[in-house]
């Protein structure tokens, strides 16, 4: 069973969502980086998204329970 979820990480620059993202999807945190950024600079969505995704994610030291 794949016990992967979707939390915000340590290795943060801001909040930590890019890097989360990036551990969750098995990708680069650059790529999901620079996604965001170019999400941003089109049009404010990617700001949204971010700012959305600060309050939803939990931390990566929170406990889930089983």
């Amino acid at each position: 069973m794949n016990n992967k979820r979707l939390k915000k990480s340590n290795d943060k620059m801001i909040a930590g969502i890019c890097s989360g993202m990036a551990e969750y999807l098995d990708w680069k945190t650059n790529h999901v980086r620079t996604i965001f950024l170019i999400a941003t600079l089109l049009g404010a969505s990617g700001l949204i998204i971010y700012t959305i995704l600060n309050f939803i994610m939990p931390n990566s030291n929170t406990d889930y329970l089983a």
